[in-house]
């Protein structure tokens, strides 16, 4: 489970960060994204996904956070 980055950029778009894979792309959609839940699925723009454990609220961005990806058993 790698460590990532999401934060905001100077567009104010939301992106997502991977530095083990010196990936960086911008986040499509979020499964939960409620004031009182945010995380779940992440839909990133190059097709790929991630999966983060739903926090119970929004957090303050920039956030380092453990997510695995979609599909992966481990």
């Amino acid at each position: 489970m790698p460590s990532v980055m999401i934060r905001r950029n100077p567009q104010g778009q939301l992106t997502f960060y991977i530095a083990k894979k010196d990936l960086e792309d911008n986040i499509i959609s979020i499964e939960h994204d409620r004031p009182d839940c945010w995380g779940g699925e992440f839909k990133l723009g190059d097709g790929s996904s991630y999966y983060i454990t739903p926090l119970s609220a929004p957090p303050k961005l920039p956030i380092t956070l453990r997510a695995k990806r979609s599909g992966d058993d481990d």
